[in-house]
């Protein structure tokens, strides 16, 4: 089976969700090391994302993933916006004219997504960012695939390396961003932008958990 873009639509509305209930809590982590708005203007931009999901609901998951892209960008203040609007565009340029996705196609648009947050945040592997959460889930969707296991399955194991790339933050040194200032202060926190990556591959392995 496929993931079609009803069930993307579907997602996107679950991810604004799980950033609406934990924008306090994102705010919080993003305090301890950062300017303390990461869930405040993330919330802000899914939000706003959510008021434009109705005119584009008859659009492919392409130009619907660019869309989500733009206003983030538009809406989202500090890094954030940059980053997660680079990451869905950048997305939305793999599925161009799709109308549902295969596993093969997810692993490609993640890929791109990545890429493209690698490229504008300039952070690796390490770096006390979200890249650190992303990179291990691109590699389980890769494992899994590669293992012939359905979407619902890869999804979760990505969702699960999304998760310890996420907690494996806390001891880091932050070298990007307003946390990098810290230096060693940085450690024995959790990166925000690590945290809001792993409910969006939650979310995902949640609302599209049936798919075969």
């Amino acid at each position: 089976m496929t993931i079609s873009r009803d069930a993307v639509l579907d997602w996107l509305e679950a991810f604004a969700a799980a950033i609406n209930e934990n924008a306090a809590y994102l705010t919080q982590l993003d305090s301890d090391i950062g300017d303390g708005d990461h869930g405040a203007n993330m919330n802000r931009g899914m939000q706003a994302v959510l008021t434009i999901l109705p005119g584009v609901a008859d659009k492919d998951i392409g130009s619907i993933f660019k869309t989500v892209g733009m206003k983030l960008v538009s809406t989202v203040g500090g890094a954030s916006g940059p980053l997660y609007g680079t990451f869905f565009m950048q997305m939305g340029n793999a599925t161009a004219d799709k109308m549902e996705l295969t596993l093969d196609d997810w692993i490609a648009a993640m890929q791109a997504g990545y890429d493209g947050v690698v490229m504008r945040g300039k952070a690796q592997i390490g770096d006390k960012t979200m890249v650190d959460a992303l990179s291990p889930a691109l590699t389980a969707l890769k494992t899994q695939r590669d293992a012939g296991a359905f979407i619902s399955d890869a999804l979760r194991a990505a969702a699960d390396a999304t998760k310890q790339g996420m907690e494996a933050t806390i001891p880091l040194i932050a070298r990007k961003g307003r946390a990098s200032y810290l230096g060693e202060r940085s450690v024995g926190h959790q990166d925000p932008g690590a945290t809001s990556s792993w409910y969006l591959m939650r979310t995902a392995a949640e609302t599209w958990g049936k798919a075969r």
